[in-house]
This record gives C-alpha cells, sequence and structure tokens, in this order.
C-alpha cells in the first residue's frame, strides 16, 4: 500500500522537543542562578546576625569575636571574597559581611559586579 503523499507526522514532537531544549536548559540555568543570589542573600545575613551577637558576649566580644563568629557561618565556597566589618556605635554593635555571588556552581566562579551585604546590630547588654 502507498503512504499519502504529504501526511506522516511521526517524529514532528521529538523535533519541535529537540528545538525548544535550549530555551528549557537556559530557564532552568536563570532559576537556579536566581537561587543562589537568594541563598547568598540568606548567608550574608545570618554571618552578620551571628558575627553581632558575638562581639556583643561579655567575655572575650569585640571585633575579633565578630569577625571569627561571622566567617565561622559561611560555607567554605563563599569564604573566598568574603569580607566582615564590625564597628561599635553607641553601645551597639554594628556587623557587615559582604559576599560574592557565585557562578552556577559554588567555588568556581563569582560575578564581578557588587557584592551582596547582610548587616545585623546587637546590643551589648549590661551584667547586673
Amino acid at each position: 500500500m502507498r503512504r499519502p503523499l504529504g501526511g506522516d507526522d511521526r517524529g514532528q514532537v521529538s523535533v519541535e522537543f529537540m528545538g525548544l531544549l535550549p530555551l528549557i536548559l537556559l530557564v532552568l540555568v536563570l532559576l537556579w542562578q536566581c537561587v543562589l543570589i537568594g541563598y547568598t542573600y540568606s548567608l550574608a545575613a545570618h554571618a552578620a546576625d551571628r558575627g553581632a551577637r558575638a562581639a556583643t558576649a561579655t567575655e572575650g566580644g569585640g571585633e575579633g569575636a565578630c569577625r571569627s563568629a561571622a566567617e565561622k557561618q559561611l560555607p567554605s565556597a563563599w569564604r573566598a571574597g568574603a569580607t566582615t566589618s564590625c564597628v561599635p556605635d553607641a553601645g551597639l554593635w554594628k556587623a557587615a559581611v559582604h559576599l560574592r555571588v557565585p557562578v552556577l556552581f559554588p567555588g568556581v566562579g563569582t560575578f564581578p559586579w557588587p557584592l551582596v551585604t547582610g548587616t545585623a546590630g546587637a546590643a551589648k547588654e549590661a551584667r547586673g
């Protein structure tokens, strides 16, 4: 039996899927990068909070404790470009942690534009 001349569409779904596959992969990569950006903001805020709390410790507090506690909270892939600043301000310790956002895989590379910043403050409580 003869096949109809213009009407065989077997394999059409596969061809269309292969045409859309690069777009699907691009969307997945962009979504993953957005997750990394959000996670970096979360890490920076958490590290700054821990640093500010450590600075207010009654014994052994201060700038050194602040920096140490903040850096200890960061995963190793984010520590490479991290900077931490801790300053006292009228009975309040303010901590700021600056991190670079990784590109696709933490520890491989970072974006060149400005850093993600997390800030926190904690009041030094009086002993009583």
